[in-house]
């Protein structure tokens, strides 16, 4: 019997054992009562790199209140995501399915909330859920007790938030607005049951508005720029060469900030001008050609992103403080992380979508002082993708047999099981369309990366992660590495069996 075929079966034994008691209405799952089931905050910024995180050692930032999760709880070094691009990532969360298997493989598609989700099966087992912040799957919420959401991408500045069905004009900064719902739920808060309460950022997402108090933080500090900031690609193929996502060709003058936003009261228009007119004035005095110019845009595109996380920072400070002045800390999962990475001027870029390293891997930081030592680290290979699976375990839930994850709860207690992923399978859908980033799928291995490009191109890439970390050179083609290839295209044709994945060209 195949590892994977035991873990079904077993899937199947622990379904069965939990069905007459959520039939019964009781929602106890496995017997658990709601004291003894951990609440579940689930935190969730918008493109928010690791390497942007001082507990990830960022070059670039601090940032304290995200690394309390990880001093106080355990910091993920391998988490990963299977569809780089927002919806779809939001998509793989909520089903604990790829992308190819819920529907959703890119931002242009609906998301069917009628299939099987954790919120409501969560909400079967006795949870109250709730979702506050970003949404972005175009249809309505299904699985919770409350909703109130951005419209599509939302505003950073004075948004509308649509609450159960209703829209409602907010003025302020989206991420304070976001955070004071999230305070007022759980302080409003009448029910015994515990809770599951999905808090989800706008940010740092482009086009990167600070909130008026953090207009001209780091003003005063040039940046360290990537080693990769000039890369010219030429170590690579044409997928690399023919995107349109780069620093220097592809930010608009809104995201420079010539231009500034619209729908600004009067005191943020005031605030806005006296943060950015100098700057401007500067630049065009300055008139940087050349790689003076990609140097000038690099500086503030990557000082609006980090004002932005400043105050995403600072906000889940506050919820913080709440759960540990409430005395909620003790019993609740508190989980941040990102939808995907982001390209922080590494290759000379910004946004996702590539299987290379800075868009593929989240930041993955939680704390549960029941289970979890304060300050532990773990080096496995995890997903967006078995999200779902660890909040149902920690629901005492039984796990639906067609989700392709697997639960994190050993891994917190610092049980890696014998039969954990060595290797993780990705695939990329959305071409032609912003960006221009080629359709993909690959493998990554601790040490290896497998790519095949696919659609308008039949391409190959292969790098050894651990001799050339930022991905500068395709070893494909070359003859050293030909037992690699061997065992890696092997490997990628069983993942997509695993995963019954027959979309895109054959390996």
């Amino acid at each position: 019997m195949t590892r994977q075929t035991r873990r079904e079966f077993l899937k199947t034994l622990g379904a069965v054992a939990s069905l007459s008691v959520l039939g019964g209405g009781i929602g106890r799952g496995q017997g658990l009562g709601a004291k003894d089931r951990p609440n579940i905050l689930f935190i969730m910024t918008d493109d928010h790199a690791s390497h942007a995180m001082s507990c990830y050692g960022s070059k670039v930032n601090k940032t304290p209140n995200l690394d309390r999760i990880a001093n106080e709880g355990m910091r993920f070094t391998n988490s990963f995501c299977t569809n780089s691009i927002c919806a779809p990532c939001r998509a793989v969360i909520l089903t604990g399915k790829y992308s190819h298997v819920n529907g959703l493989i890119d931002n242009a598609v609906t998301f069917d909330g009628s299939q099987p989700t954790f919120p409501k099966l969560l909400r079967q087992a006795g949870y109250e859920t709730a979702l506050l912040g970003k949404w972005h799957l175009k249809s309505d919420p299904t699985g919770f007790d409350y909703w109130n959401i951005l419209p599509g991408q939302g505003d950073y500045y004075n948004p509308a938030m649509i609450e159960m069905g209703q829209r409602k004009k907010h003025t302020g900064y989206v991420t304070d607005i976001i955070t004071d719902h999230v305070l007022n739920w759980l302080k409003g808060r009448t029910s015994d049951k515990p809770f599951c309460l999905m808090y989800h950022h706008k940010a740092p997402h482009r086009n990167w508005q600070p909130a008026p108090k953090y207009l001209t933080l780091y003003d005063d500090v040039d940046l360290p720029e990537p080693a990769t900031l000039f890369d010219d690609n030429a170590g690579r193929g044409r997928a690399a060469k023919e995107q349109d996502m780069t620093i220097e060709k592809t930010l608009t003058r809104a995201d420079l900030k010539l231009t500034p936003p619209g729908g600004l009261t009067p005191e943020q228009k005031a605030q806005w001008d006296a943060a950015y007119g100098p700057k401007i004035k500067a630049f065009e005095q300055a008139n940087p050609q050349g790689r003076d110019l990609i140097r000038w845009k690099y500086q503030r595109y990557m000082k609006d992103y980090l004002r932005c996380i400043a105050s995403v920072d600072e906000n889940v400070g506050r919820v913080l403080d709440y759960l540990d002045e409430s005395g909620l800390a003790r019993n609740t999962v508190v989980i941040y992380t990102s939808d995907q990475g982001f390209y922080l001027g590494d290759h000379g870029w910004f946004d996702k979508r590539f299987m290379y390293e800075e868009s593929l891997r989240m930041p993955l930081v939680v704390r549960y002082p029941k289970e979890i030592p304060a300050g532990s680290v773990n080096n496995d290979i995890v997903l967006n993708l078995d999200f779902a699976e660890t909040f149902l375990d920690y629901a005492g839930a039984p796990v639906p047999t067609d989700m392709q994850g697997r639960s994190l709860r050993p891994l917190f207690q610092g049980r890696t099981p014998n039969d954990w992923r060595t290797s993780m399978y990705y695939h990329y859908y959305e071409f032609p369309a912003e960006h221009s980033v080629k359709r993909h799928y690959g493998v990554r291995t601790e040490r290896y990366k497998l790519i095949h490009f696919y659609n308008d191109i039949d391409e190959w890439e292969l790098y050894d992660l651990k001799n050339d970390p930022d991905e500068m050179q395709n070893v494909y083609d070359d003859p050293k590495h030909a037992d690699i290839v061997k065992e890696l295209t092997a490997e990628l044709k069983r993942l997509r069996i695993r995963y019954n994945d027959a979309t895109g060209a054959p390996v």
